[in-house]
This record gives C-alpha cells, structure tokens and sequence, in this order.
C-alpha cells in the first residue's frame, strides 16, 4: 500500500510520527480560513478582499493629503503671525457658537425664560419685592440712614478742606524758599566783590 495514501490510526500508539514521505503532502489551505468567510463563493470573497484593499489604499491616500494639509494650514497660520493660542480661540469661539445655536441650548434657554417669566409673575416674587421696596424707603428715610448721611457729608468737606489748608501752606511755603534764594543770589556779587582779568579778588 502507497504510505502516502494510508488512514491514520488514531488509535496507534505511532500516532503523531509521520514518516518522512508524509512531509511532502501539501496542506489544504481551505481548511484554515475564518469563520467570517463561511457561506460565501469563492468570486464573493475574491470581490469583498479586493473591495477591502481598494478602501485601505484611500484610508492611506486620505491621511497623506489630511497630512499635507495640515502642513500648508500651519504655514499659512506662520505666514500671518498666528499663534496656537489663536487657534484655541478660535475653536472655543466656534464651540461656543455651536452651542448656541444647538437645538438643547436653544430649549434650554426657552425653557429658563419661561421659569423666569412664571416667577416673576408669581404672588411670592411680587410679595418680596414689593416688601424689599417698603423696607428700603423707610430706611431711606429713617433718622439713623439721615445722620449716617450728614456725618459722611461733614466728613467729605472736612476732608477736602484739610487737603485745601495743606496745599496752601505747600505753595506758601514753596513762595518763601524761591524768594529766599532770589535774594541769596542777588547778595552773591557784593559779596565776592569785583573780579579782575585774572579771574581773581581786589581787596
């Protein structure tokens, strides 16, 4: 019998020996596919690994041009002085405008000015406000909130006055001093008597 087309024994204690012509069998690859394969032809399977070459080679393709112009987009942000703070401006400002003018933050804002509609109509709020209004015109006219007003008042003019008295000494002290040094200088001369061509005294 031809070895290479004898059953294996599973049940031989040899089992798991192969002789040497064994080696040279060729191993059905067909066995070793995925599960994922399972139910589809051969020309279905042929034209879903192509389809899946062609979309890597664009994912490629895609991230070398995103790379590219990412590097003129920096060089263009050179160009005119921009800084990364910016950008991060920039995409704040945008972020916050989305926001905006997304459908939540536009109910919620509806939704806040409806509350606020309600309670400032309501009894209590009104209740409140009106009390908070009796309260401050009677401080406001309450003798405690006149004298505290007055002493304030004195206090100001009392201030300003003081700052006025000080001024004024400042500049007649000031008067004094430049009409002592005018005098000063006026004396010099007689004092050092006539000067010679030399450059010296006569006495």
């Amino acid at each position: 019998m031809d070895p290479a087309s004898q059953d294996i024994n599973l049940n031989s204690p040899n089992k798991g020996l192969l002789s040497d012509t064994m080696t040279d069998v060729p191993v059905d690859t067909g066995t070793a596919r995925t599960s994922i394969s399972e139910g589809l032809t051969e020309a279905e399977e042929e034209e879903l690994r192509s389809e899946l070459t062609k979309v890597e080679e664009e994912i490629v393709t895609l991230r070398q041009v995103l790379a590219a112009k990412e590097r003129h987009c920096g060089e263009l942000k050179r160009k005119l002085g921009l800084t990364p703070l910016d950008g991060l401006k920039q995409n704040l400002s945008k972020s916050w405008h989305d926001v905006q003018v997304s459908n939540a933050y536009v109910k919620t804002s509806e939704k806040l000015g409806e509350w606020n509609e309600k309670v400032t109509q309501s009894e209590l709020y009104l209740s409140a406000s009106s009390t908070l209004e009796d309260w401050s015109e009677k401080l406001t006219h309450s003798e405690a909130y006149k004298k505290t007003q007055e002493t304030l008042s004195q206090a100001g003019q009392k201030t300003s006055a003081a700052l006025s008295n000080v001024g004024s000494a400042i500049s007649r002290k000031l008067g004094d001093m430049s009409s002592f040094i005018e005098a000063a200088l006026l004396r010099t001369p007689s004092l050092l008597g006539p000067v010679g061509s030399s450059g010296g005294k006569h006495w």
